[in-house]
């Protein structure tokens, strides 16, 4: 097997030879990456490779870390105005929303488990355009989403030292620019600097980190639900929807961009020790505890505080605590577990955006920087520093509210072709094994894109220009470097035409790779050869031996060496009268 045995197996239908690739416009931007290839280079970068160190556990907690935390502790004071009382609805949507995604992600990364999350699963079933658009969203989901979060960390930040040491960072500094007199959000980039540091130690090290931080932040909020429930009045929840469907609709889109958790624990496909079993039950479980907590504090937060209240209230939970006890200490305890939650959702979010790129450096569409890797603790090093810089920059300049939204529309495109190339791989590929199916076959992945669809039509005409403008500023750079930089561009023809795996040098174990990543586009059926194409042949062993003084050579074993390549053994000695090659007595029916 490819892959140390993790590539999936193509049975029935799946063992096809490709058609000879067509060279046209058309048919360039619709070329595939074998299945077989995706998994067979999982890990490998430039000068070193990722190491599989995670397990179930840690997969967990790396997708409650990316999730728990950024649409309860940050977003909850833009989401509630939108929605009143009925914001409760709006999680519950977001969350069946991420649930039919998450269902076809948890198919995916147990069918292909690799770093670049649904740019990768898009390469594979719906070509190499529609990969590289879903790539472009994943950055800006990822990245912008990094920003939206560390800019609320500021606020908690500043919660935190008014009530401990009665300081406060100065207006200008601590808000972003153009809201309540910020001019640089100095916190905002502290807090993603000091994650690029715990992820330049390695991925291990920045997952005991992040579990560590992943349960400060769940004892956090099951504390402010016990404290703040004691201050609910039946009064704030009415009127329940003062602005209807609608406004359920838009928080509920808003919302979204806090549920991309699971997604970043695809993205750790290259680094899990047994992804294929481990990566589903990861997404799943994650999914069921965030959406579960995700609903209880908000039910308590809009019962303990009335809906209009909320309005741009960036630390909304610390209030509440300080408002029903009527004491600080319960909102500074509070903010500092929110201080160390959020860091943990800007950990992982960060990590993700570092793992999607390195996929796409791989695969030649972006510049091959992102792809190196330190081979000391498999880093991508520079990729980290990269990646975290433009996000704290962005951090500290853009305001929340217009990140978030940018955010969710890039979520919900990137989930909506994760549906569409469950449905294609489901067609294209029915024998390959899969570890986990989302159940009722097509008609769960149909819902989850028309349900994503729906979401990103709630978005405002604002969010629709910017991801316009984000998209063709993608397409430009796709035509101008990846197209023609791709590495199925530069090495694609030979790399989807049928081989004769046997031709293989056997003395090169270059060679010998190349042919096992040509069989892999012709699917599992030529492992068993490609196999035994990179083991050492015995050919290249028997001139030598033949060469030998020996009584006799024997002339069955040359020929067949000669067959297999290897050099002409002696020549025979000639034999004596009367006997024939093997010095035997000749027989009477040959003469």
């Amino acid at each position: 097997m490819l892959d140390q045995g993790i590539a999936p197996p193509a049975t029935g239908e799946d063992q096809r030879t490709p058609k000879q690739q067509s060279t046209g416009f058309g048919a360039r931007l619709m070329r595939r990456k074998p299945v077989e290839r995706l998994v067979a280079e999982g890990g490998q970068g430039e000068g070193g490779s990722l190491r599989r160190s995670l397990g179930m556990w840690q997969l967990t907690m790396i997708s409650i870390g990316a999730t728990l935390g950024t649409g309860i502790f940050v977003v909850l004071g833009q989401a509630v105005p939108q929605a009143g009382p009925a914001v409760i609805i709006s999680f519950v949507l977001a969350g069946i929303t991420a649930l039919f995604s998450a269902l076809s992600y948890a198919e995916l990364a147990g069918s292909i488990p690799v770093s670049g999350s649904s740019y990768s699963y898009a390469y594979a079933t719906l070509g190499e355009l529609i990969a590289w658009v879903c790539g472009w969203c994943l950055i800006l989901e990822y990245g912008v989403s990094v920003a939206a979060v560390a800019v609320g960390w500021g606020q908690y930040l500043n919660e935190l030292l008014d009530g401990t040491i009665g300081v406060t960072i100065p207006a200008a500094l601590a808000n972003p620019p153009g809201v309540d007199g910020g001019i640089f959000n100095l916190p905002a980039l502290l807090v993603v600097l000091l994650c690029m540091a715990f992820l330049l130690g390695g991925a291990k090290e920045s997952a005991r980190a992040n579990t560590i931080m992943v349960g400060v932040k769940i004892v956090s909020l099951l504390l402010f639900c016990a404290v703040a429930y004691t201050g609910i009045r039946a009064g704030n929840y009415k009127p329940f929807m003062p602005l209807g469907l609608g406004g359920v609709s838009a928080a509920g889109a808003t919302l979204f961009f806090s549920y991309i958790g699971f997604d970043a624990a695809s993205t750790a496909g290259e680094e899990a020790k047994d992804p294929k079993r481990d990566l589903p039950k990861a997404i799943m479980l994650s999914l069921l505890i965030v959406t579960a907590l995700y609903v209880l504090v908000a039910a308590i937060a809009v019962g303990a505080m009335p809906w209009g209240q909320f309005k741009d209230s960036e630390a909304a939970l610390a209030g509440i605590m300080k408002d029903v006890t009527g004491q600080s200490f319960w909102a500074v305890l509070l903010a500092a577990g929110a201080v160390i939650a959020i860091a943990s959702v800007v950990l992982t979010v960060l990590y993700g955006q570092t793992r999607i790129l390195f996929a796409m450096s791989r695969d030649g569409l972006v510049p091959k920087t992102f792809a190196k890797v330190n081979p000391r603790n498999g880093v991508p090093r520079s990729n980290t520093v990269i990646v975290s810089v433009f996000c704290g920059i962005l951090a500290a300049a853009i305001p929340l509210g217009q990140l978030a939204d940018a955010t969710s529309i890039g979520t919900l495109f990137a989930f909506a072709l994760v549906n569409v190339a469950v449905m294609v791989l489901r067609r294209t590929r029915p024998g390959m094994r899969r570890t986990f199916r989302v159940p009722f076959g097509p008609l769960f992945p149909a819902i989850g894109l028309v349900m994503c669809v729906y979401m990103m039509g709630s978005l405002d005409v604002v969010t629709w220009e910017v991801f316009g403008g984000w998209m063709l500023v993608g397409l430009v750079i796709y035509f101008a470097y990846g197209m023609s930089r791709s590495k199925l561009a530069t090495e694609g023809a030979e790399l989807l035409e049928p081989v004769a795996v046997e031709s293989a040098d056997a003395g090169d174990p270059k060679a010998a790779t190349k042919v096992a990543v040509k069989a892999a586009a012709k699917g599992e059926a030529k492992a068993v050869e490609v196999k035994k194409a990179a083991e050492p042949k015995k050919t290249g062993e028997e001139p030598k031996k033949a060469a030998e003084p020996k009584p006799a050579a024997e002339p069955k074993k040359a020929a067949g060496s000669a067959k297999a390549g290897a050099k002409p053994a002696a020549k025979p000695r000639p034999a004596r009268p009367g006997k024939n090659a093997k010095g035997r007595k000749k027989s009477k029916r040959r003469r």
